[in-house]
């Protein structure tokens, strides 16, 4: 089971009384505690620091719990953190507009501290379950986003959510440029990339799963010089042999290498005889076959 120990909980409530309870209930199981007396404290406190999960209160002046939580799911930087609502509210519209603004559970008050704590212990472990889940992807280069039919974002991982950001300003909840949206939903598995050309650099998407409405693409960000730095880190040449290697990698010949850096057709031998030696590899087959396998890892 995942440890659940040592989080730390933000709870939201305008109520002296409610605060002191939780505070101490919570701490006294071993958890962290900060608090907010209403919505833009909280959304304050977020943005300082992320904590686990956020116990909140629907009902509050000023930003209600349920517009304070839409602008935390709307914003990608804040967006994982599981919310659980707490309000004496029961009705059954009131429990679905928790859930539409993004709460991920609901608790009636007077709060059951045995049902508080289960469902505090279950959240948090799904949430860290989750959050390993996306860092493993960035960390093995597969930046992802999830789209539902009409472009909208439904969940990133941290690096994609980074690049979204950037280059559309868009978030978990926003949709995409509707251009964009459109050619990703035409984009069938296994076909060509959609590519973003921006100043500088280009984003890719493609798609690696479907399910039913909801689709799943890679997104790569590559920027200008990208490449060769890489070439040149990960097989200790200058900056001149990752150029001539890169291009090597496309299936240029030595006279067309030399037109497009402006070196003559020897001095792109002589590099290639110390890209050679470098590498430990004896021939331009080899030669590029090893810098498309660092390039596509």
């Amino acid at each position: 089971m995942t440890d659940t120990t040592h989080a730390t909980i933000l709870v939201v409530d305008d109520a002296p009384d409610s605060l002191r309870f939780l505070t101490d209930t919570l701490e006294g199981e071993g958890y962290a505690v900060r608090i907010a007396r209403d919505g833009q404290a909280a959304l304050d406190s977020l943005a300082a620091e992320l904590p686990d999960l956020v116990l909140m209160d629907a009902m509050m002046p000023g930003i209600d719990g349920f517009e304070t939580t839409r602008r935390i799911k709307a914003d990608p930087a804040l967006a994982s953190v599981p919310v659980i609502f707490m309000t004496g509210l029961s009705e059954t519209e009131n429990v679905v507009d928790g859930l539409a603004a993004g709460g991920v559970d609901y608790v009636k008050k007077p709060i059951v501290l045995a049902e508080l704590l289960a469902r505090l212990k279950v959240h948090l472990g799904n949430a860290r379950i989750a959050a390993g889940a996306k860092g493993a992807l960035d960390a093995s280069n597969r930046p992802l986003v999830a789209l539902d039919g009409e472009g909208r974002i439904l969940w990133t991982t941290p690096k994609s959510a980074g690049i979204l950001l950037t280059r559309f300003g868009a978030g978990v909840g926003d949709r995409l440029p509707p251009a964009l949206a459109g050619q990703l939903q035409r984009l069938a598995q296994g076909e060509a990339r959609v590519k973003q050309d921006f100043p500088g650099g280009r984003v890719e998407f493609a798609v690696v799963a479907v399910k039913g409405e909801e689709r799943h693409y890679r997104v790569t960000e590559t920027l200008e010089g990208a490449d060769e730095k890489l070439l040149a880190q990960r097989h200790a040449l200058t900056e001149r042999e990752a150029e001539v290697l890169l291009w090597i990698s496309r299936g240029k010949a030595n006279r067309e290498i030399s037109e497009i850096l402006g070196i003559s057709p020897r001095t792109v031998n002589k590099h290639l005889e110390q890209i050679f030696e470098k590498m430990g590899i004896e021939n331009r087959a080899s030669a590029a076959a090893a810098a498309v396998k660092t390039l596509a890892h």
